[in-house]
């Protein structure tokens, strides 16, 4: 039959009293034998009280922000009758002091530095015979966080520390919501389901770090404006320019004497046709020329760092002020 064990607060040390910052189970949870039960912090430490035995949390008799000593009593658990036994042997076996030698012992046995004799081996049981079972492999270790720095110095019991190693959650870029910025299991998860949530960085293939969070407002007034639908459009296609796109910057000299004057003689014509004829579009005519004198310029490596993917059309992104602000719009087969 089951029955219900009292899980109290173990010897403290030198410390009367500390505080209960966090508890980790609720009321009708089956908890395993050494799995954390609350969280416990003195001036100096934090720990986790652990279960010593297997069962389900019938009654939580502390909360977090109480202060307990020792011997105060945290839950009820109930256990089944087998595990309640094999507890109290356990507690039995180690307050038990060890046996005094008795005179008869002590002449029998062999003197300090001297091996003592064999002992004759006793008959093997049915049971000793068999063979013992192989033990299961231990699991991989899980990798720890890029910063291992800053997830020493992160704010958070043991029991969520492991919680965020299984995951492989660097907490040191977590927000904590606990009591004084406490990281809690609950900022893990929720840490966890915002970067799944969030599209993969494009820098992130080129080992950029990620962009810290800063609190502007702090250094002096500021105000927040919502992006039109062109820069939420724009943004994220001129950031992966700016990353993927090699930046190659040429200074040369080129006589236009007769291009300007080209483009003065049909200038009127072009007003007529409800346009401005602009040095603009010879100069991106003449760059399609040397694209197609140098295919290798115009072309992009594949997405798996090989082949490189030469590209027989010529489109053309050029950047135009307007009254919302910078757009690049692409300006298709320039070569025709």
């Amino acid at each position: 039959m089951a029955g219900l064990e009292e899980i109290r607060v173990p010897d403290l040390g030198d410390v009367d009293e500390v505080d209960v910052v966090e508890v980790l189970v609720s009321a009708g949870d089956r908890v395993a034998k050494d799995d954390p039960l609350i969280t416990l912090e003195s001036d100096k430490a934090t720990m986790d009280v652990p279960a010593p035995l297997a069962g389900t949390v019938r009654e939580l008799k502390v909360k977090a922000g109480d202060k307990v000593g020792d011997g105060a009593l945290i839950l009820t658990l109930e256990v089944a009758a087998a595990e309640a036994e094999a507890g109290a042997e356990a507690a039995a076996a180690e307050s038990k002091e060890p046996e005094a030698t008795t005179p008869e012992e002590a002449a029998t046995a062999p003197p300090e530095g001297e091996p003592a004799p064999p002992a004759a081996a006793p008959e093997p049981s049915p049971a000793a015979a068999a063979p013992a079972p192989t033990p299961a492999p231990e699991p991989a270790p899980v990798p720890a966080p890029t910063d291992e720095a800053g997830f020493a110095k992160a704010y958070a019991s043991p029991a969520v520390r492991r919680y965020a190693r299984e995951l492989g959650v660097d907490l040191s870029r977590v927000r904590g919501s606990g009591r004084k910025n406490r990281i809690l299991k609950e900022d893990v998860q929720a840490w966890v389901k915002k970067t799944l949530a969030e599209p993969r960085a494009e820098g992130a293939a080129f080992g950029l770090p990620p962009m810290p969070v800063i609190d502007f407002s702090k250094f002096g007034p500021t105000e927040r404006q919502p992006l039109t639908r062109i820069q939420k459009i724009a943004g994220p296609h001129l950031h992966r320019s700016w990353v993927r796109v090699p930046h190659v910057t040429q200074h040369d000299e080129a006589d236009v004497t007769e291009m300007e004057a080209f483009r003065q003689a049909h200038s009127a014509e072009a007003k007529a046709e409800g346009f401005s004829l602009t040095p603009l579009v010879f100069v991106m005519k003449a760059a399609v020329a040397a694209l197609a004198e140098f295919p290798g310029v115009n072309s992009s490596l594949d997405a798996e760092g090989e082949p490189l993917v030469l590209k027989r059309y010529y489109h053309l992104g050029i950047a135009v002020d307007t009254p919302g602000g910078r757009v690049v719009p692409v300006v298709r087969d320039v070569d025709k």
